[in-house]
């Protein structure tokens, strides 16, 4: 179980104690382990288990102590136990049957030398503890300065501060053995305390600083692993891994713990796969094996002058080899056509027309339906500017300052006279159209001034009617 500081902080950033795989309250301890019998009661004929599991430094270290105060000691209480010479508190993190598989897992034996629980830890003890933890800091930084001056090659990794401050663990690495007997001299001298030093290995460093490993989740060896065990560059080649060294490291620079985890499941698939097929005869020459490949029952092989790979069947391989054997060479190696991509899926009865359509055919009918409603807009411009443009004119005379941009056979027309209409000849007083000024002020009887000198021939012709405008 995680606590409330691994929660969401303020502004929907992430919180949390940043202490790199481990949690500085206590409520995510680091190699934790999940209590699945707590749920289940024991039977009235059998006593619940007397010893309890307990671990220091946030879960750095776990040991094994025996319950003699007959108390019920629940998960996460913290306790005092017995120590080197005082005592030590730490945090309850497994009790019941399951104790026994963890003792049989560490190969611990239910012997009368188990060290003993003392109290409920007290609040004098937490408070005692709290300051001796606070020196582990200052007191790394301390150790690693005195072990460079003297010329050690080792690294320390951690320190721990035991919760009475008589006794402080020195936890280091090095690749060959180092004589530390001065350097013990000099850190009880400074440290007014009683030295252990305790040699780790790159992978237990790992899982004390902590980290997310490329995988993303936390180190293994910082939650769960505790058996470490040698991992070689053959578990990579077994699993078809490429043998990059940056690629198959660790943050502790060994190569990682995972490889080994599907390695038996990858010997138990090859053991189909024939041994002794790495190279076979055909006539055009001899095909080397490249790979095997488990999951399609496949091995690929290459002719020594082409990159051409060509997958054949385990069967066809062993027939192959079977030939060989009598000195047979087969012409074709006859390999299998692999088809990449996924199988067909069945009909459900309807179409899936999702990714059918591109971006492109939408950008294109978009652009489309734009230039059309640019051309729309136009024509109405041009069909509401030209009315304005028009004006009404005399007939037979042109715009000023505008050629007559009719058609010649429309300007013939317009120069020829046009006949009156039959409504014209039987009206004597025919109207005057609009526009024409006082042209039809020569029949107004009303008119004061009299009718207008006519031209030659003295006929008042009437008006010729408006043309209509183009």
């Amino acid at each position: 179980m995680a606590c409330a500081g691994c929660g969401t902080g303020a502004e929907g950033k992430p919180s949390g104690c940043k202490s790199n795989g481990g949690c500085s309250t206590g409520g995510c301890n680091r190699l934790n382990v999940f209590d699945w019998l707590a749920n289940i009661p024991l039977s009235d004929s059998l006593a619940p288990f007397d010893i309890i599991e307990v671990s220091f430094n946030n879960g750095s270290r776990k040991d094994f102590f025996r319950n003699v105060t007959k108390q019920f000691l629940d998960k996460g209480e913290m306790v005092t136990v017995e120590g080197v010479s005082g005592f030590d508190v730490g945090q309850v993190t497994l009790t019941g049957e399951l104790v026994k598989l963890q003792m049989k897992k560490r190969r611990i034996e239910d012997t009368p030398e188990v060290k003993k629980v003392l109290r409920r830890s007290t609040n004098e003890d937490l408070s005692r503890m709290g300051d001796n933890k606070a020196r582990e800091k200052e007191a790394l930084i301390k150790a690693r300065a005195m072990a460079r001056s003297i010329g050690l090659e080792m690294k320390l990794a951690e320190v721990e501060i035991q919760a009475d401050g008589r006794k402080a663990t020195f936890f280091y690495t090095a690749d060959d053995r180092v004589d530390f007997r001065e350097l013990i001299k000099l850190y009880a001298g400074e440290f007014r305390v009683k030295v252990e030093m305790r040699q780790i290995g790159a992978r237990q460093e790992a899982g004390k600083v902590g980290g997310i490993g490329s995988c993303g989740r936390e180190l293994c060896c910082s939650t769960w692993l505790t058996d470490f065990k040698s991992v070689n560059t053959t578990a990579a080649r077994y699993q078809n891994l490429s043998i990059n060294q940056a690629k198959l490291s660790g943050q502790c620079g060994r190569l990682k713990c995972c490889l080994n985890y599907e390695l038996d499941t990858y010997l138990d698939a090859l053991k189909e796969f024939p041994e002794d097929a790495d190279n076979i005869e055909t006539t055009n020459g001899v095909a080397s094996l490249q790979k095997r490949d488990i999951f399609k029952n496949l091995m690929w092989y290459s002719y020594g002058d082409s990159n051409k790979q060509y997958p054949l069947t385990i069967t066809r391989v062993k027939e192959i080899r079977q030939l060989n054997r009598q000195g047979i060479k087969p012409e074709d190696l006859k390999p299998v056509e692999v088809v990449a991509g996924k199988p067909k899926e069945t009909d459900l009865g309807f179409a899936d027309v999702v990714g059918q359509i591109s971006l492109r055919s939408l950008e294109k009918t978009s652009q489309k339906r734009k230039h059309k409603d640019k051309e729309k807009q136009k024509h109405k411009q041009k069909s509401q500017d030209q009315p304005q443009q028009q004006q009404p004119q005399q007939p037979g005379k042109k715009a000023e300052g505008r050629p007559d941009a009719r058609p010649p056979q429309q300007q013939q027309r317009q120069q020829q006279p046009q006949k009156p209409k039959q409504e014209q000849r039987n009206n004597p007083n025919p109207r005057p159209p609009q526009g024409q000024g006082q042209q039809g002020q020569g029949n107004n009887p009303n008119n004061p001034k009299g009718p207008r000198p006519q031209g030659p021939g003295g006929n008042n012709r009437p008006p010729k009617p408006r043309q209509k405008q183009q």
